[in-house]
C-alpha cells in the first residue's frame, strides 16, 4: 500500500488552508453557543422545519434525494463541515494535510468526537463508511462521486473488493485518503452524506436496516428519535456532541403539497419551509416579504427522455420537443420566482465554468417552432399521426403547473398529445430504474459541491442519473480527460465541450434553474442563504421570547 512521501506534505491547518486552496476555513463562523441551560427548568427548544416529500431513507450511503440528505446532515458530521453561509470548515476532522502532488490527503480526527451512544468516532468508522459507499452490495447511486479514490471504480464495477479502496486508518484518529488524480473540489465533496462514517456495531447488528429509530447511532449534533411516516421525523440533541446547539429538538415535517406546507407555516405550526406554492408567490412577496428568502442556487430542473424506448428513442423527436418549449415563459410566468431559463444542465454561477446552451438557443421562438415541426414530420408525426407521450412527475402542485404548461406548449406548437401521471416521489424514483415504465420523467439536480463535473457526471453510464440510456463514448472520454487534467483552464474547456456534446443528443429537457426559496419566521436566528441551499439546525437558534413559547 503506497505511503505518503516523507517530504513534501503541506500541512493545511485551519489558518493556512484559505491561502493554499482559496477556501475560507479561518473559523466556524457559527453563532456563539448559548449559555448552558438547566434542562430540568427550561422547556426544550424545538425547531419545526417543513421538508417537502417524505424522506426515502436516512441511510447516508444510500440517500439519493435532498429531502433525505437534509435530515442526514443534521444526524451526521463528515470530515469537513459548513458554516451557515456555506463556507467549508473542519468537521469531524480537526485538520488535514495534502502531499505535494495532490494525491494523498491525511486527516486528523477530533479526539472528542463521539457517537450518539457515547462511543468514540474513529478513523475506522470513516473507512467503513467509504468502503460501504463503493460496495456494489450497497447499491449506492452516489458511489460515482468517489471515483477519484484509488480503486473506487474497480470496486463499484465488481472487479475488486471494498477493502482495496484507497483509504486507510493510520491509527484511531488519523486516516489517509489516496487519489488517482488531484481533485480541487475534494473538501466540498466531503460534506456529502455518501462520505459520512458508519457506526460499525449498528451496521453489523442491523445491516441496511440500521437507519431507523431505536437502531440508528449517529455522530452529528442530533440523533434520531421518532419517524412518523407521512408526518415528521424527529431528532433530539446528541448529548455527546462536542457543541451544544441552542435547538434541542428538530422536527422535519413531510408535505407532498407546497400549499399544505404554507398553510402550516401561516398558522405558526412551522418555523421554516423548503417549498412554497407558485400561485401564491406574488401574495407572499407582498404580505410576508421580510420572511420570504429568495437567493441564487446551484440547481437545475429538467425532464429525462427515455432514449431506449419509442418515441423518445428518436433524436429528432427529442430535439423537436426541446425546441418547442418557451423557457422564458415558464420561468417568468409559470414559476415566477425569479428563476432563470435553462438551456443546459450546468447552472450559471458554478466556479470556473461558462454554462453551455443548445446550439439553437439564439433562434427566435417562431423559427424554433418551425424547425421542430419539420423534425417531427421527418420522424413520421403530424396531424394524421400525432406524437403521444406520457409524462411522469411527483405529486406537487408546483410541478403540476409546470407539467401542464410544457405539455400545453407541445400541443399548441407541435400537436403532441400528452398524458400527465403524478405519483409519490419514492414511486417515481423507483420507476425511472425500469426503461419499460416511462417515456418522459421529471427530475432535478442540486449541486453536491460547487463544480461543473458534479452536474455533468450524473449522465455518465455509471452516473447517478444514468436512467435515460444515454451512452456516448465521446462524452465519457471528455469527462475522463477532464478528470485527469490538472490545468484549470484546460479542464474547463473539456467540461464545456462535454456539455455541448451531451446537448446535441438531448437526453434531458432542461427547463429552468431554480432559486432557493424559504419562508423563515422572524424568531429564527442564524439562517443564511447559500448557493448549495443547505440549512444545518446546529447553526440555528430560536428567540423563544419572540415566538412566545
Amino acid at each position: 500500500m503506497r505511503r505518503a512521501p516523507a517530504l513534501g506534505l503541506a500541512v493545511l491547518k485551519v489558518l493556512g488552508l484559505a491561502g493554499l486552496l482559496g477556501l475560507s476555513l479561518a473559523g466556524c463562523d457559527r453563532a456563539p453557543a448559548p449559555a448552558a441551560r438547566d434542562a430540568d427548568a427550561v422547556a426544550p427548544v424545538v425547531f419545526r422545519r417543513g421538508n417537502g416529500p417524505e424522506p426515502a431513507t436516512l441511510d447516508p450511503q444510500r440517500a439519493q434525494d435532498e429531502n433525505s440528505r437534509d435530515v442526514i446532515r443534521d444526524l451526521y458530521e463528515g470530515l469537513v463541515a459548513e458554516t451557515s453561509a456555506g463556507e467549508l470548515v473542519p468537521g469531524a476532522a480537526s485538520s488535514w494535510e495534502v502531499s505535494s502532488d495532490g494525491l494523498e490527503w491525511r486527516f486528523t480526527l477530533r479526539p472528542d468526537g463521539r457517537w450518539s451512544n457515547g462511543d468514540p468516532v474513529t478513523a475506522a468508522d470513516f473507512v467503513a463508511g467509504f468502503r460501504r459507499a463503493v460496495d456494489p452490495a450497497t447499491a449506492s447511486t452516489e458511489a460515482g462521486l468517489l471515483r477519484m479514490i484509488e480503486n473506487a471504480s474497480e470496486i463499484t464495477a465488481g472487479e475488486a473488493q471494498p477493502d482495496a479502496l484507497g483509504i486507510t486508518a493510520l491509527d484511531d484518529y488519523r486516516l489517509a485518503l489516496r487519489l488517482t488524480r488531484p481533485t480541487p473540489y475534494l473538501l466540498g465533496l466531503l460534506t456529502h452524506p455518501v462520505t459520512f462514517p458508519v457506526h460499525r456495531p449498528s451496521l453489523a447488528a442491523h445491516g441496511n436496516g440500521f437507519a431507523r429509530p431505536g437502531r440508528m447511532v449517529s455522530n452529528g449534533a442530533y440523533r434520531l428519535d421518532l419517524w412518523e411516516p407521512q408526518s415528521y421525523v424527529q431528532l433530539v440533541r446528541n448529548e455527546f456532541f462536542r457543541e451544544r446547539p441552542q435547538v434541542d429538538v428538530v422536527r422535519f415535517y413531510a408535505f407532498d403539497l407546497p400549499e399544505a406546507e404554507l398553510n402550516h407555516y401561516r398558522t405558526d405550526a412551522l418555523d421554516y419551509t423548503v417549498q412554497i406554492p407558485i400561485a401564491r408567490y406574488a401574495w407572499l412577496r407582498e404580505n410576508l416579504g421580510d420572511e420570504l428568502k429568495v437567493a441564487p442556487a446551484l440547481s437545475t430542473q429538467y425532464w429525462l427522455f427515455n432514449t431506449l424506448r419509442p418515441p423518445t428513442d428518436d433524436l429528432r423527436v427529442r430535439r423537436a420537443l426541446a425546441m418547442a418549449v418557451d423557457r422564458e415563459r415558464v420561468a417568468a410566468s409559470v414559476v415566477g420566482y425569479g428563476d432563470r431559463p435553462a438551456y443546459g444542465l450546468v447552472p450559471p454561477g458554478v466556479l470556473d465554468y461558462n454554462a453551455q446552451s443548445f446550439a439553437w438557443r439564439a433562434l427566435p421562438m417562431d423559427e424554433r417552432i418551425a424547425a421542430a415541426r419539420a423534425l417531427l414530420q421527418e420522424a413520421g408525426y403530424g396531424p394524421d399521426n400525432p406524437l403521444r407521450l406520457t409524462v411522469h412527475y411527483n405529486t406537487d402542485e408546483n410541478l403540476r403547473r409546470i407539467a401542464v404548461a410544457v405539455t400545453s406548449m407541445w400541443r399548441e406548437h407541435l400537436g403532441v398529445e400528452s398524458t400527465l401521471h403524478n405519483e409519490e416521489f419514492r414511486v417515481m424514483l423507483s420507476r425511472r430504474k425500469d426503461p419499460d415504465q416511462w417515456q418522459v420523467l421529471r427530475l432535478s439536480w442540486r449541486g453536491d459541491y460547487n463544480d461543473a463535473s458534479n452536474f455533468l457526471e450524473i449522465l455518465k453510464t455509471t452516473g447517478a442519473v444514468s436512467d435515460t440510456g444515454y451512452d456516448d463514448p465521446e462524452y465519457e472520454r471528455l469527462l475522463q480527460q477532464a478528470a485527469l487534467e490538472q490545468d484549470p483552464a484546460a479542464r474547463r474547456v473539456m467540461l464545456e465541450a462535454a456539455e455541448r456534446r451531451m446537448l446535441e443528443f438531448v437526453p434531458i429537457l432542461p427547463l429552468y434553474h431554480p432559486v432557493s426559496r424559504h419562508l423563515v419566521k422572524p424568531w429564527v436566528r442564524g439562517y443564511e442563504s447559500n448557493v448549495l441551499n443547505r440549512t444545518y439546525t446546529r447553526n440555528i437558534s430560536i428567540d423563544v421570547a419572540q415566538r412566545g413559547y
